[in-house]
């Protein structure tokens, strides 16, 4: 029996689906691409699936304005859900993709952009899309402050790797860099959990972190 031989699981499933996208829609928080308007934005968070980092630090800097982008509404709204529960006014949820980012924040205002655990599309033939190539790392320096700073953390090995290549091949500057992030002294703030990184961490994968400015 596959997973789809009972059509009402199915229906169930779908209506699921919708009345996550409800949840999207009904949150002052959470924003389509088109009625959003690009804006200076302190801190960045591309990919944020369920947005808990960009929700806790929001939670501890109330000073700064906070944006995180997802392409899935569904994953956008449990954070917005969260944000809403706590009372911040300092943090929107964006739905759009990671080559709309000239449309979600004004170039050279953004002092923080996060990227945690993307996608490493392993394959070869693949590498154009991953969240660290040459392309997007050229759409970051136009949407980072003079003084901003873009952050990395993931748990892929070679995956990491490849991305210290591709900055410093483009003469980004290193400025924080740790192999075992949770075992360093660096920052707490950095140490923040994704939803993604506190499942597998219990397994004895390292998180890998990277400060770096062009």
């Amino acid at each position: 029996m596959n997973e789809y031989s009972d059509p009402q699981q199915f229906v169930i499933k779908r209506r699921r689906k919708r009345y996550k996208f409800a949840l999207f829609a009904n949150n002052p928080l959470c924003f389509e691409l088109e009625e959003w308007r690009a804006r200076s934005v302190d801190v960045l968070e591309v990919g944020a699936g369920t947005s808990l980092f960009s929700v806790e630090l929001a939670s501890r800097y109330p000073d700064k304005k906070f944006v995180a982008i997802d392409v899935k509404a569904d994953r956008l709204q449990m954070g917005a859900r969260l944000a809403s529960e706590h009372g911040l006014t300092n943090i929107s949820f964006v739905r759009a993709r990671a080559d709309q980012l000239e449309q979600v924040a004004i170039k050279h205002s953004v002092q923080q952009l996060w990227l945690t655990f993307p996608d490493p599309f392993p394959k070869k033939r693949s590498s154009g899309r991953r969240m660290t190539h040459p392309t997007f790392l050229s759409t970051y320096t136009k949407l980072l402050h003079i003084d901003g700073a873009f952050y990395l953390k993931h748990d892929d090995p070679t995956f990491f790797a490849w991305s210290l290549e591709q900055l410093v091949a483009r003469d980004w500057r290193l400025h924080e860099l740790s192999f075992d992030l949770h075992d360093s002294d660096l920052h707490e703030d950095y140490k923040i959990k994704t939803s993604y990184e506190e499942r597998w961490l219990e397994d004895g994968r390292k998180t890998q972190f990277v400060k770096a400015s062009y």
